[in-house]
């Protein structure tokens, strides 16, 4: 294991440390089927914490520290954990609740307890994800589970020497692969600075000076980075993507530019334990189809195509896709009835996991992904159901009606927010007023970043909302920044200095460009813009192409307002406006 500072951590080190977090859950109680949440960063600490909980045979439940309180003790209530695996610094983000036990630096003073007896229908982890009844939800994933998964993968080889970048969020499923597979092929885990810290070529760098040979992304981040260099994975073993839908010619752009060995399509609900497919990409597999297929199961994941009287559909035809094998979660903590709903036992007698996900069952035998039979949409990885985010909104008591949408995709993919304010009329800080209450309800990822203040809710002949309407309206009504000081970004009299090199000037060309809108000044916060990580990626990896300028990704997500960000061109490319690398 080797930290973000770059020190390091043998397996004996490991074991031992790991040993020592068990003795002192032990001495606060904590046994086998026992949960603990874990609160803490990507680090060794981390990984220590997760092999420790196991040891006693009790079950993990990863926190996201980055989430709203609420949105924590939430969880920590549907999870009920004997106590808080935490640092002083996430100790300080939690609710009142379970007992804080940070991991040890010394060896305790009682005994290390035996490792526990663990069965392949025990519990390992719970892992929460959007409900669509305005609770998260959380999947249990036992130890057989993630023994199938991670034992001898056909997908992804990996062995001693090898080093796998930890990039996941510890409360994203993506973390089951970057630790449970890199344990148990005896590899390395390498704790890797988050892309949006650095520019995209300096990243790229990182990969290469830390000796990385496996990664996992998320279709966002993967899409931003083979548009902007497309080169960036050179001398990888294997690129894993998945999270939604994978544009084909993103992938061909990556293809054509010093690709990894393995470019891999992965998906997988969290409820089959991260990865249920898996298709290695070349440029000869992909020729002539329009998108990328799902790819065929891993391990002993079996996949069935099923129409809505539980038949197998016909090649050509399209269907829900039903996953059964021994990936399985459990069920759903402590929601039986949910449970009921989503696993199922068809009428040969094997349990499958209802995916919600409509898939076309191609002439080749091949699956591809078309669309979802409920309202749930992926955003950069997450899944999310609106109906949540709705319930939100309505809990404010500022609006009377609350429709939320998706549009785009990829980097591109945002929330709509459609709203009937309570009052007449409704309030011009609307939406400001009910961003800043959704954000301390709901993780940033499922707060809308685009709102429309409707007088009127539309319906459709049958009295229901008139959904395609409001994407229509969405359409009709294109982004405008309004913030005061706003100047259209062609215009090049924005207000502010312009003596840097005309970066500002270039920068809300960018934006304007990235965000579809016009009127962006220096007074607009790029957030509140509709902005997100991935698009501040792009911005600033075309701004350093355009002028030189020195801005990476957190910059632009941090500043209060981009005025902030007039900062001097630098390099042989200053003062080019084509674009060019």
């Amino acid at each position: 294991m080797i930290d973000a500072d770059g020190t390091s951590l043998t397996y004996e080190e490991l074991w031992e440390r790991s040993g020592w977090l068990a003795a002192a859950l032990a001495d606060r109680g904590v046994g086998s089927g026992d949960r603990v949440a874990v609160a803490l960063p990507r680090s060794a600490r981390l990984v220590t914490a997760l092999l420790g909980v196991a040891r006693l045979g009790a079950a993990y439940v990863p926190l996201d520290v980055q989430a709203p309180a609420s949105r924590l003790a939430l969880i920590a209530e549907e999870a009920r954990p004997a106590v808080v695996v935490a640092d002083e610094e996430a100790a300080g983000a939690l609710p009142v609740g379970p007992p804080r036990v940070p991991v040890p630096d010394t060896a305790p003073d009682a005994p290390v307890p035996d490792m526990a007896r663990v069965e392949a229908d025990m519990p390992l982890y719970v892992g929460y994800t959007s409900g669509s009844t305005g609770r998260p939800k959380g999947a249990v994933i036992t130890h057989g589970a993630v023994r199938s998964f991670t034992h001898e993968p056909a997908y992804c080889r990996l062995g001693p020497g090898d080093r796998v970048a930890a990039l996941a969020s510890p409360a994203f499923d993506a973390t089951t692969f970057e630790v449970w597979n890199t344990l148990a092929a005896g590899a390395t885990a390498v704790v890797l600075s988050d892309v949006m810290n650095l520019p995209i070529q300096e990243w790229a760098d990182l990969l290469s000076d830390r000796s990385i040979g496996t990664m996992f992304l998320t279709t966002s981040l993967f899409d931003s980075i083979a548009r902007e260099a497309p080169d960036a994975f050179h001398g990888l073993d294997n690129v894993l993507v998945g999270g939604e839908a994978l544009d084909i010619e993103r992938v061909r752009r990556v293809l054509d530019h010093k690709p990894p060995r393995h470019l891999i399509h992965v998906y997988g609900p969290t409820e089959t334990t991260t990865f249920a497919t898996a298709r290695l990409c070349t440029a000869e597999n992909l020729a002539g189809r329009a998108r990328v297929p799902l790819g065929p199961p891993v391990q002993q994941t079996r996949l069935r195509v099923l129409d809505e009287e539980r038949n197998e559909v016909a090649p050509g035809e399209t269907g829900e896709l039903y996953i059964s094998g021994p990936q399985l979660a459990a069920g759903y903590l402590d929601a039986p009835g949910l449970t009921d709903e989503r696993f199922l036992v068809l009428p040969d007698g094997e349990r499958a996991y209802r995916s919600g996900d409509r898939v076309r069952l191609l002439p080749d035998g091949e699956l591809e992904f078309a669309g979802r039979t409920d309202r749930q949409v992926k955003l950069r990885g997450f899944r999310i159901e609106p109906e949540e985010v709705e319930r939100a909104l309505l809990g404010t008591g500022l609006v009377s009606a609350a429709v939320v949408e998706k549009t785009g995709e990829a980097a591109a993919g945002a929330l709509v927010a459609f709203v009937l304010p309570t009052g007449p009329g409704g309030a011009d800080d609307l939406p400001a007023r009910l961003a800043r209450l959704l954000g301390e309800r709901l993780p940033g990822y499922m707060v809308p970043t685009r709102w429309l203040t409707l007088s009127a809710v539309p319906l459709t002949a049958n009295g229901k909302t008139d959904r395609a309407r409001l994407l229509a309206l969405a359409e009709e009504n294109p982004r405008t920044a309004t913030g005061p000081g706003t100047a259209d970004a062609s215009s090049g009299s924005d207000g502010a200095s312009d003596s840097a090199g005309g970066v500002l000037t270039e920068l809300y060309a960018v934006l304007a460009d990235l965000l579809g809108m016009n009127g962006i000044g220096p007074d607009d916060n790029f957030l509140e813009l509709g902005g997100n990580s991935i698009l501040a990626l792009q911005a600033t990896s075309r701004l350093r192409a355009r002028c030189g300028a020195d801005l990476n990704p957190a910059d632009l997500l941090f500043a209060e307002t981009l005025a902030e960000l007039d900062a001097p061109a630098t390099g042989a490319t200053a003062g080019a406006a084509d674009g060019s690398r």
